[in-house]
């Protein structure tokens, strides 16, 4: 029975440290649901109503996530400047956590407003949560992903697919078919969420 406490202390103390929120949520469930079983066993009578009670908002606030990751009532997208001082902000801020999973971009990721025409903000409830950044092609209606990044706590989601929805920014901007970056190639199993499909000029969504 000491191990189910261990245990449960460990992955109570590991979700602490967690960024993503999904992941918090999960771990601190697991968590409180051991730490119910052994403070029971042990007649710990406090402990087992406290983490009970923690298990249950734990679970409330899943099923809140899980609904509305999906919700396009949860998500805003924003149409920002590339020239905008916000948006200077948010690369200055994430450039190293940009530059990991792009290294396309090139040695200062603060310098692709200088190739991109289009940049949106996507929020949920107010707080940014990601940007996408893209260029025009010169192709007519064609735009080229450049970077689509979400922040470390919302990684768990897929807040992306606000901004490539068919009722979303780009057709109202006469975009009806988006290049995936090059360095997403290889992130397919977002990339088809989304809508992207493979077509001659790469991974391309049409709508």
């Amino acid at each position: 029975m000491d191990v189910i406490g261990w245990v449960g202390s460990a992955i109570l103390v590991l979700s602490l440290a967690q960024t993503r929120v999904l992941r918090f949520r999960v771990l601190n469930l697991i968590a409180s649901v051991l730490l119910v079983v052994f403070n029971a066993a042990v007649g710990v009578w406090p402990m087992v109503a406290v983490n009970a009670v923690i298990a249950g908002l734990n679970i409330v606030v899943l099923v809140r996530l899980t609904r509305a990751r999906h919700d396009h009532r949860a998500y805003e997208v924003v149409p920002i400047g590339t020239d905008q001082a916000y948006l200077a902000y948010l690369l200055n801020r994430h450039a190293k956590d940009i530059a990991r999973f792009n290294p396309q971009l090139g040695a200062d990721v603060r310098q692709v407003t200088a190739r991109s025409d289009l940049a949106f903000l996507t929020l949920n409830e107010g707080e940014t949560v990601g940007f996408v950044l893209a260029r025009r092609t010169g192709r007519p209606g064609e735009a080229q992903v450049l970077l689509d990044y979400v922040l470390p706590r919302f990684r768990d989601f897929t807040p992306g697919e606000f901004v490539f929805r068919p009722d979303g920014p780009f057709p109202g901007l006469g975009v009806h078919r988006v290049l995936a970056p090059d360095g997403m190639q290889e992130a397919t199993a977002y990339l088809a969420a989304v809508g992207f499909r493979p077509t001659p000029d790469g991974l391309a969504l049409t709508f």
